[in-house]
């Protein structure tokens, strides 16, 4: 979410407290939708003493704080070193200069430059090979009739697109994968782990270096890519630096990657939970489309974001302060059933699903594009190739210990063994 300014508070909530404190319990952490309903309707604009955070949760009120309330909310890193956290400077100059965590104009400016970079129409001609690199993902796990959905598809699905997106070695894959897992800790949760501190810092310093010297070979030896379009992107004579690059590098890498995997495994498991609806699916591929959507909106691959209030302001009754911290709780609104009828059950038919998933406004998510594309082959090409989907009842679902950022850190699963006349039909296509 943010590196945090203020420590959370040593005590605990109890069983009658309402904290997002509480996430931090694994079983919480695993279905954490009843904390949400009783945040919304307990008391849907709430002070969270042990974060030191208004918690807004009611889709209206996430509407308006992602549209009205400041994303510049990373410390500087002078800051940081009046807190006694001058070690973690190297991180927050990077992340003060990552479209993620600036307002307009700074934000419109980094957008608008680095949009000429990552269209919607250039992200749909990788739609072909999206689908030949999950095909290939898929031959290997096939005739096995069993698959870790995360390790085997969800996590080098991305990894491997993103890579080729950037114009990088795609061979770096694993590696972009690690970084991409550290970053994610520190956005995900709501303070820096003291222990985990050096490894990320170390992360962040190697995807500098990785990226510099991206932009050097390239400079060289130019290709066509993600980093050679942001290094070359102008408007009116204005360009990126190379320090911009490289943040909006990591950023852009660390948000392809982490929505893209969480979306898959989220996706598989919500259907294997909900097999009416993947009984529908499967007898429809046309509704790929919308069943993405409504996954993104059943269990939402970002759950909640945070933002400062720009000035004094009221917010569902109540008096918010400027510069006061507001944790947006996306995955809470999108339950709510004031904007969406029966929100708990999983509908892949849903029409009216203007889901939070990917945030609102100007900060809507950069890769959603890249993300909806890959989830709608993914769903896809599994149905078509794998039959009789199962869950693996031997091994428990374990989440990440990422707060915010909800996915699994594997989900075993069964499938049949599929006809050879369907399977070349399917390469085919």
């Amino acid at each position: 979410m943010t590196l945090s300014t203020q420590p959370i508070s040593a005590a605990k909530p109890s069983a009658h407290t309402l904290s997002l404190c509480d996430l931090l319990d694994p079983e919480v952490l695993a279905n954490p939708y009843p904390l949400f309903h009783r945040l919304r309707t307990e008391d849907p604009v709430h002070w969270d003493p042990f974060l030191h955070a208004w918690v807004v949760t009611r889709y209206q009120d996430v509407v308006t704080v992602l549209h009205q309330y400041s994303a510049q909310r990373t410390p500087a890193p002078e800051q940081l070193s009046k807190m006694g956290l001058a070690s973690l400077n190297p991180i927050a100059e990077i992340m003060v200069k990552q479209m993620l965590f600036l307002d307009a104009p700074a934000h419109t400016r980094l957008r608008s430059l680095a949009s000429h970079a990552f269209t919607p129409q250039k992200v749909e001609v990788l739609r072909g090979h999206i689908r030949e690199v999950t095909n290939r993902l898929l031959d290997k796990v096939q005739s096995k009739g069993c698959m870790d959905v995360i390790a085997d598809l969800a996590e080098p699905l991305p990894a491997i697109v993103t890579a080729e997106m950037f114009g990088v070695p795609v061979e770096d894959h694993h590696q972009l994968k690690a970084w991409s897992q550290d970053f994610a800790e520190m956005l995900g949760n709501f303070q820096h782990n003291a222990e985990r501190a050096p490894r990320i810092l170390k992360s962040v310093l190697d995807m500098a270096d990785y990226f510099r010297s991206a932009i050097r070979e390239q400079r060289l030896r130019p290709r066509d890519g993600l980093v050679s379009s942001l290094m070359n992107a102008e408007i009116q004579g204005d360009r990126l630096t190379e320090e911009e690059v490289i943040a909006n590098c990591i950023v852009t890498m660390v948000g392809g990657q982490e929505t893209t995997t969480n979306l898959i495994g989220n996706g598989v498991l919500s259907l294997l939970r909900n097999p009416e609806q993947l009984q529908t699916l499967r007898a429809d591929l046309s509704l790929i489309p919308s069943a993405v959507e409504e996954l993104l909106r059943y269990e939402s691959p970002s759950q909640h974001t945070a933002r400062l209030a720009p000035e004094d302001t009221i917010l569902g009754g109540k008096r918010i302060r400027k510069r006061q911290a507001v944790i947006a709780v996306m995955a809470a609104g999108n339950r709510d059933p004031e904007r969406f009828p029966d929100p708990d059950r999983l509908d892949i038919t849903r029409t009216d699903n203007r889901h939070l998933a990917f945030g609102w406004a100007a900060h809507f998510c950069f890769g959603a594009a890249l993300a909806r594309i890959e989830g709608q082959i993914t769903f896809e090409l599994m149905l078509r190739r794998l039959p009789n989907w199962s869950l693996d009842p031997r091994s428990p679902l374990v989440w990440r210990s990422n707060l915010g950022l909800r996915g699994l850190t594997k989900l075993p699963m069964g499938f049949g063994e599929p006809k050879s006349a369907t399977n070349l039909a399917t390469r085919s296509q």
